[in-house]
């Protein structure tokens, strides 16, 4: 007769949690897991690929408002494609994107239903804060890098001239636009590490503003690097932008130091080479007591030797 081992009234996240699951039963949970959240993404790539055509056609709406890329016999949109099935294969990418976005809610909550009970309970706290922070920004890096493919394609077309006739290549376009809108999506999560390295205790908000002048240095050079168009409005807006939620997160920073009672210690501010300052209170040191004259010790008493044996 097999005994189980499970308890009555538990659930699998508190088994999980106290320790009493045995591997094979995680093992067998991260299967179930794996299978809902692909079974989430298939049902998101059907949608995706229902609505590939009006995606893809928002993606190219920066390039589509400018007056050059306008057919002036058919008044659409101009793009060319180099490969008979590019389209096709860029349609799948695209509703492929567009699953992994519909489907967020249930691929991500299988991971979580999987990590969750190996956190504590502030820890989990900390984890739904953060998450429900992290998606709107980047939702506005996302929305921000939409205006900044526009612009850019703005100056780079007028650049060229009129006396170059300039048609994009419809897949290295999409490619373009989503890569840019996933680097500045990512780039706005920025503020989610200081806040993280401040809330866990590694680093205080004054050290973290103390790097002010260092860190928009490297959110410029970053942006320089990561922007795809050479024109300024793209650096300068994600640069601007950075530096902005980086002193929001300090001033959050500030006030959950202030919450948690930090920078009141005793040492604070002082260096750790610094010596100490000891007080300089002399007190008068008193007479010792007059002591005692020590009495003579007296003399030992002769020792009986009738009952010592004889040594011959």
């Amino acid at each position: 007769m097999a005994i189980s081992l499970r308890r009555k009234g538990t659930t699998e996240f508190e088994r999980a949690a106290d320790g009493s699951m045995t591997l094979i039963e995680h093992i067998r949970e991260l299967r179930n897991r794996l299978f809902k959240a692909s079974l989430g993404i298939l049902v998101g790539f059907a949608v995706g690929f229902a609505v590939r055509g009006q995606v893809r056609g928002l993606l190219s709406e920066p390039y589509c408002s400018l007056p050059s890329s306008t057919d002036p016999v058919t008044g659409k949109c101009k793009f060319i494609q180099l490969g008979p099935a590019d389209v096709f294969l860029l349609d799948l990418k695209i509703a492929l994107w567009v699953g992994l976005v519909v489907a967020a809610p249930i691929w991500l909550y299988q991971l979580w239903a999987f990590i969750a009970p190996g956190l504590h309970r502030h820890e989990r706290r900390y984890a739904y804060v953060f998450v429900a922070i992290a998606a709107p920004l980047f939702i506005a890096g996302a929305v921000l890098a939409y205006f900044v493919i526009h612009k850019g394609l703005e100056f780079l077309l007028d650049f060229s001239g009129d006396d170059i006739n300039t048609t994009l290549d419809i897949t290295r376009y999409i490619s373009f636009a989503t890569n840019l809108i996933l680097i500045f999506g990512v780039a706005f999560e920025f503020p989610l590490i200081i806040l993280m390295l401040n809330f866990v205790g590694l680093f205080s908000a004054r050290k973290l503003l103390g790097w002010w002048r260092v860190l928009v240095f490297i959110f410029f050079l970053f942006s320089a690097v990561v922007t795809p168009t050479p024109d300024p409005f793209g650096m300068t807006a994600l640069a601007a932008c950075l530096s902005l939620l980086y002193f929001v997160a300090v001033g959050v920073a500030f006030l959950n130091d202030r919450r948690r009672g930090r920078g009141r210690e005793i040492y604070e501010g002082v260096d750790d080479d610094e010596m100490s300052q000891l007080e300089d209170e002399r007190e008068p040191v008193a007479a010792g007591a007059p002591i005692e004259p020590i009495a003579p010790v007296a003399a030992p008493r002769p020792i009986d030797r009738r009952f010592d044996d004889d040594i011959t």
